[in-house]
């Protein structure tokens, strides 16, 4: 992989002041770029121009959502992204559902076009990681992946892969920024190395 975008999808909302994502992405940003890679990058709060978000995902070998977990899913404004961006990228990014009018019960989900390229999310939640993989907590043990399964399916329709997810779990009621510092840029050094 040698082109990554970067998303930001945090907003300054409520008592949130998006910083935690602002030094994440800021971090990805200088660790890949230290290995040698170029970055690109939108922070979708700030703007962005449509059709030239569709041509940096075309451009892009992997894309990297950096956002906060808001209401047990993405800020509305990620999902409003992927909707734009992605219909605006229709013929690019896939053709059609995947199904064919001899079997319209079959094959949905399989008519992208990008798979070469893959994705990462990049996860602040106040949830201790406990709530996301006990079996009796409040996720079920289904696990961050399970809880976004919708934005992992999202992508696959493209033909996306995804590459493991990074998670920041307690940012509210025990914060340890220096550790999820450590603990990101080891991880995007052992994915992009």
């Amino acid at each position: 992989m040698k082109n990554v975008l970067l998303i930001n999808g945090s907003k300054k909302f409520g008592n949130s002041e998006a910083r935690l994502s602002a030094t994440l992405q800021e971090l990805a940003a200088k660790t890949l770029s230290e290995l040698g890679l170029n970055i690109v990058q939108t922070h979708i709060d700030k703007g962005y121009d449509i059709e030239e978000e569709v041509q940096k995902i075309l451009n892009a070998d992997a894309l990297i959502y950096q956002m906060p977990g808001w209401w047990m899913g993405e800020p509305w404004i990620v999902k409003e992204y992927i909707d734009k961006v992605y219909l605006a990228g229709y013929g690019k990014f896939f053709t059609s559902d995947g199904r064919h009018r001899d079997n319209p019960t079959k094959n949905y989900g399989t008519g992208g076009l990008l798979k070469d390229k893959k994705y990462m999310f990049s996860l602040t939640w106040n949830a201790p990681l406990e709530a996301f993989t006990d079996k009796d907590g409040f996720f079920g043990g289904v696990g961050v992946d399970g809880v976004y399964l919708h934005l992992h399916k999202a992508h696959e329709f493209c033909a996306m892969s995804a590459l493991p997810t990074f998670i920041c779990t307690d940012v509210v009621k025990n914060p340890q920024v220096e550790k999820y510092l450590n603990d990101y840029e080891t991880h995007l050094k052992k994915i992009f190395a």
